[in-house]
C-alpha cells in the first residue's frame, strides 16, 4: 500500500503532463503551469538536501581530518555568501558582489581553464590514427580546427568550406543521431516511470 500511492501519484502526473501536449483548452495550460509551480518548489527543496548534503559529508571530512583545510574554506564560503546577501544585498558594489566578481568567479575560471588541459590529453588518446575510422576522425578534426582559425582564411578560402561541410552534413548527422537515441532513450524511461515498471525512486524497490 505505501507503493501504490507515490505509483499513483507518479501515473497520472504523467497522464496530464503527456496529455497537456495535444490539447489546446485553457484548462490544460492552466494545469502546465500549475506542474511548474510545483516544479518550482521541489526545485528549492533539492536545493536544500543538496546543501545538507554538502555539510554533512564536509563535516564527516573534518571529523576524520581529512583535508581539513579545503573542508572548512568550504563551509565557510558557503554559510559567509548568504549571510553578506542577507545584510548587504546583492547590488553592484556590495559585498556579496565583490567576493563573487574578485573570488568565485576567478577559481571558476581557473577550474575551467585547467579542463582544457584534460580534454588535450584524452584528445591525443583518442585521436590515434590506429584504424581507419579513427585517422577519418583524426583528419576530420584538424581540418576543422585549423579552419575555424581566423587566420586560415588569409591564405586559403576552401579550407573554411571544407570546415563548414563538416559541420554541417557528417557532424550534424551524427549529432542527429544522437539526439535521436537520447530522446527515444528517455521516452522509454519515462513511460516505463508513468506505468510503475521503473520503481528504483522508491527506496530502491523493483
Amino acid at each position: 500500500m505505501h507503493t501504490r500511492i507515490p505509483l499513483l501519484i507518479c501515473l497520472i502526473a504523467g497522464v496530464l503532463m503527456f496529455l497537456q501536449y495535444f490539447s489546446g483548452h485553457p484548462a490544460a495550460k492552466a494545469i502546465y503551469n500549475n506542474i511548474l509551480d510545483w516544479w518550482q518548489i521541489i526545485f528549492a527543496f533539492t536545493l536544500l538536501v543538496g546543501v545538507l548534503g554538502f555539510i554533512r559529508n564536509n563535516l564527516r571530512s573534518i571529523s576524520r581530518k581529512k583535508e581539513t583545510p579545503f573542508k572548512t574554506i568550504a563551509l565557510m564560503a558557503l554559510v559567509s555568501m548568504p549571510f553578506l546577501a542577507l545584510v548587504g544585498g546583492t547590488k553592484i558594489g556590495s559585498p556579496f558582489m565583490w567576493v563573487f566578481e574578485y573570488m568565485q568567479a576567478p577559481m571558476q575560471a581557473t577550474v575551467f581553464s585547467l579542463l582544457a588541459f584534460f580534454v588535450a590529453s584524452a584528445s591525443f588518446r583518442g585521436f590515434r590514427a590506429r584504424s581507419v575510422p579513427a585517422a577519418i576522425l583524426l583528419v576530420s578534426a584538424v581540418i576543422v580546427l585549423v579552419g575555424r582559425v581566423p587566420l586560415t582564411e588569409h591564405f586559403s578560402t576552401s579550407l573554411s568550406k571544407i570546415t563548414f561541410w563538416i559541420q554541417d552534413y557528417p557532424s550534424m548527422a551524427a549529432r542527429r543521431a544522437i539526439l535521436i537515441g537520447i530522446g527515444l532513450g528517455s521516452m522509454t524511461t519515462a513511460l516505463r516511470v508513468i506505468l510503475g515498471i521503473e520503481r528504483t525512486y522508491l527506496r530502491g524497490e523493483r
